[in-house]
């Protein structure tokens, strides 16, 4: 069994609470005008520091042999952060012009926006150093989240949360449902009380006062999000209601367990009180953590479409490096994250070692996504989040996110557990975001 295999789980499950061919030709020099002056004729030296937490941590520290390979003069000390401490010392220290803050730093996606919007010259114009020439080599979900107004990179991309729907064997088999005859929301809610009545299982855990997880990725499967691509307010649109609906059907249904936070979902998982998760592809290794006994008892389908034929696609989490705009040694650190975020090994070792799922599309070509998991069923996972990944909708988060979700989990409760109307609810809450953030409302 990989290495992955042994310790994702855990690792991943605190990250949360919280990728064939190279391009070697791309590392080599320094970008023209950049040079700091630490680097004697083009060859990069000096010291930086990354900062990141966990997993992600650890998988940079992977890259450092490979990344001396090419740069012998460049120390590269990465240093593990928690992840909530690393936001309160990122916020203060761009607060203070980068006082005290690293050369490189591993931000979540749904963070960038907002960072860009309250300290617009925090982080080093990636563009500026060549960044752009990597556009098409990565899922397209997550480029247009990586660059500021003027389209420009300001963090690179890395890890990437493909979503489908984790299911228990047993409990299917039990039931006599066929995973292969879920293709929509409407055949998964007939799935759900199939299970429920033959078995007591319920259908998919929510902590449906606190988080709408699946409410995003059902909006993002149809190409919305909490604002749309100009940031305008899309959480009141058809598609965000018809999601809230289905949502509400299956609670009407008893078809969701109602957890509490993240604990109550891997609880509700592992001792059998839903039959399916759908989540993202780091929730591979939680399971396996935490019920290593249930080996070969888990595997994956796609999310169900809103409609027949639908897109099945979406996605959850994901992270990027950014380089601090007031670093000493923009050059190194500018080469560090070229290398981690366009190298394959880099990429694979982070995978196989950790689980870390990369959104670099040629690394989907290396054979690790073609093994078999004898956890997961025997099914190459990894495979079809591949060929998710590369079908997910764009989602922008713009700097109201955090308020978007807040006022979207209210929505959310108030139709599910007080009985409004999904259009209500969801009117509602696009009038909060709207009064907080001066944004428009798509009518």
């Amino acid at each position: 069994m990989k290495a992955w295999k042994k310790a994702l789980a855990g690792t991943l499950s605190l990250a949360v609470l919280a990728a064939c061919g190279g391009n070697d030709n791309n590392t080599e020099e320094t970008p023209a005008g950049n040079n700091n002056g630490d680097n004697n004729g083009g060859e990069l030296s000096g010291e930086i520091e990354v900062w990141g937490w966990n997993v992600a941590a650890a998988s940079m520290e992977l890259a450092i042999e490979g990344f001396n390979e090419i740069h012998p003069d460049v120390e590269v000390n990465v240093q593990d952060i928690g992840r909530l401490d690393l936001y309160d010392r990122l916020t203060v220290g761009l607060a203070a012009g980068g006082a005290g803050l690293p050369d490189v730093v591993l931000v979540e996606t749904d963070r960038i926006d907002n960072y860009m919007s309250e300290f617009p010259e925090g982080f080093l114009n990636l563009s500026e150093y060549g960044f752009d020439e990597y556009e098409d080599q990565f899922a397209q979900a997550k480029i247009n989240s990586m660059k500021n107004a003027d389209g420009d990179f300001i963090a690179a991309p890395w890890d990437f949360g493909p979503a489908a729907v984790f299911y228990n064997v047993e409990i299917f088999e039990e039931a006599g449902v066929n995973p292969d005859d879920i293709e929509t929301y409407d055949d998964y809610i007939e799935a759900g009380i199939q299970i429920h009545e033959a078995t007591g299982a319920q259908l998919l855990p929510i902590d449906i006062s606190q988080d709408d997880a699946q409410f995003r990725m059902m909006m993002n499967q149809q190409g919305t999000y909490y604002f749309d691509e100009d940031g305008n307010i899309d959480i009141a649109s058809d598609d965000a209601v018809l999601a809230m609906e289905k949502i509400k059907e299956m609670r009407e249904n008893d078809l969701i367990a109602n957890v509490d936070g993240w604990d109550g979902t891997v609880t509700a998982t592992v001792n059998g009180r839903v039959a399916t998760v759908p989540f993202g592809v780091w929730y591979a290794g939680t399971i396996m953590d935490q019920a290593p006994e249930q080996e070969g008892n888990w595997d994956i389908f796609p999310l169900p479409a809103l409609e027949e034929g639908g897109n099945r696609a979406a996605n959850l989490g994901g992270s990027d490096l950014a380089v601090i705009g007031a670093t000493e040694n923009p050059d190194a650190a500018y080469a560090f994250v070229e290398y981690f975020t366009t190298e394959t090994d880099p990429q694979i070792a982070a995978l196989e070692e950790y689980g870390m799922f990369p959104s670099l599309l040629e690394t989907y070509e290396h054979e690790t996504f073609d093994e078999e998991s004898e956890f997961f069923n025997n099914s190459a996972i990894f495979r079809t989040f591949a060929e998710i990944s590369e079908d997910v909708p764009f989602a922008n988060y713009t700097s109201d996110y955090a308020r978007a979700f807040r006022y979207s989990a209210d929505a959310q409760a108030s139709a599910l557990l007080q009985d409004a109307e999904p259009a209500d609810a969801l009117r509602e809450a696009a009038e909060r975001i709207a009064n907080e953030s001066g944004r428009d409302i798509n009518e």
